[in-house]
């Protein structure tokens, strides 16, 4: 009876929990495939059919997008750890059915703006929720592999919708072909979502239970686990790490959130065709998500604070190539240097907030970084808008190079190293496995 009873606990490990951990992956990419059915399009769509100029105006949707999702992180985190993970992630899709139909319908842009926020929502509740349950699972040795493969789902299925996407508005129109993509990949997700995963919660207690040496940062003088406003405060301000990690993040989706609203419209001044946007626009993502699967990893050999440094000032440089660039050759090979930067950054920054957060407020303190990294959105769409419709498309890309470069002197400056080798090696799946030291104030 004894034995069977251990055979049902938790296990820690990405190898113990390998099934568990290949569906959310899966669930992942039709995650990211929501957001890459509209990238290529809806630009495209705005200018054409609803003869929409201003770029302020275009990225609206943008930013109501940011806004929502940023706004959702945190609703993900609070309400996954009081509730557990699956709730949430169920919660999440259903706010996805409404969203491709609404663009299929929209007569005007305010249906798209609409749209947005119920996909805003749907990708901070879902995106955030598989990010927690794939750090509940492995536990601290191979977190980094972990966020790197989350990451590599989700992009990658991004650069895949979007090509995707982008020949189907080619070979058949702006509308609706390209969001009949969006239909399925909600069907298949609520059917895995409801049908076959499993909550993680527990994989959380027992980490918590098998490291008592890991203490929550907490400010000084304060007894037990902070509380929500202490950990926004923490992640946002003054833990070091979490708060540089929170900074980095902001802008590294600014660069994303930039490039989703003017990319394809400063490709259209090329006179590119739908499909050769839509190839340049893949190539971001696509090396983005590719890269995540090595970098991730390796942030759990090297560490975490130099690949973020190095990757930002990749974006840096990617986006001087970028505004200096005209036509399908540079501009390619700025989108690819602006994917491998973003490749070592993304889920190292996760793998960071999961090296300081406790286990028993992990949910919350990611969902706080993803707040402020999402808001990143809506601040590159706005900026972004303000600054093409006064200066240009290209000023808007130089404004968000100089942002990369200070962002990566920032983080130089001031976050320490979160990830350090254990003492002794472990078996990935022995739940006694301890964790790595790590520098959060106590």
């Amino acid at each position: 009876m004894k034995q069977s009873t251990a055979r049902r606990l938790p296990t820690l490990g990405l190898r113990a929990n390998a099934a568990q951990f290949a569906l959310l992956v899966a669930v992942n990419a039709l995650v990211g495939a929501m957001v890459g059915q509209q990238q290529t399009v809806l630009p495209l769509i705005a200018q054409s059919e609803f003869g929409l100029s201003g770029y302020t105006f275009v990225f609206t949707y943008v930013a109501a997008f940011g806004i929502a999702k940023a706004t959702s992180n945190w609703f993900a985190g609070t309400l996954s750890d009081r509730y557990g993970r699956k709730p949430v992630l169920l919660a999440g899709w259903l706010f996805a059915i409404p969203v491709p139909l609404m663009l299929i319908a929209a007569p005007d842009w305010g249906w798209v703006i609409a749209a947005n926020v119920l996909l805003g929502i749907n990708q901070g509740l879902t995106w955030s929720t598989t990010v927690i349950m794939k750090i509940d699972l492995v536990g601290p040795a191979r977190r980094g592999l972990a966020m790197g493969l989350n990451e590599a789902a989700g992009y990658g299925a991004v650069a895949i919708s979007s090509l995707v996407a982008g020949g189907l508005a080619a070979e058949f129109g702006l509308r609706p072909a390209p969001f009949l993509l969006g239909i399925a990949y909600t069907a298949l997700a609520i059917l895995l979502s409801g049908a076959f995963v499993k909550d993680t919660r527990p994989h959380a207690l027992l980490d918590a239970k098998l490291n008592p040496g890991r203490t929550p940062a907490a400010p000084s003088g304060t007894a037990g686990a902070p509380t929500n406003r202490q950990i926004f405060a923490l992640t946002s301000f003054k833990e070091p790490a979490l708060s540089s990690a929170s900074m980095a993040g902001l802008v590294n989706n600014l660069n994303f959130g930039l490039s989703w609203g003017l990319f394809p419209l400063l490709f259209a001044t090329a006179d590119l065709s739908a499909g050769q946007i839509g190839m340049l626009f893949a190539l971001y993502p696509g090396v983005w998500g590719i890269g995540q699967m090595f970098t991730g990893a390796l942030s759990d050999r090297i560490g975490r604070k130099h690949l973020i440094t190095a990757g930002m000032l990749t974006q840096a440089a990617a986006l001087s190539v970028i505004a200096l660039g005209h036509g399908v050759a540079a501009w390619s090979v700025g989108t690819v240097l602006l994917g491998a930067g973003t490749a070592m950054v993304y889920p190292t920054l996760l793998a960071a907030v999961g090296d300081v957060a406790h286990p028993s407020w992990r949910g919350r303190a990611v969902g706080v970084y993803r707040v402020w990294r999402d808001l990143g959105y809506a601040v590159g769409a706005i900026m972004g808008g303000i600054i093409a419709d006064r200066l240009g498309l290209q000023a808007a890309v130089w404004m968000a190079a100089a942002l990369s470069a200070a962002a990566a002197l920032a983080v130089a400056g001031r976050m320490y190293e979160t990830h350090l080798p254990p003492r002794a090696p472990a078996h990935e799946g022995d739940a006694r496995a301890t964790l790595p030291p790590h520098h959060a104030s106590t």
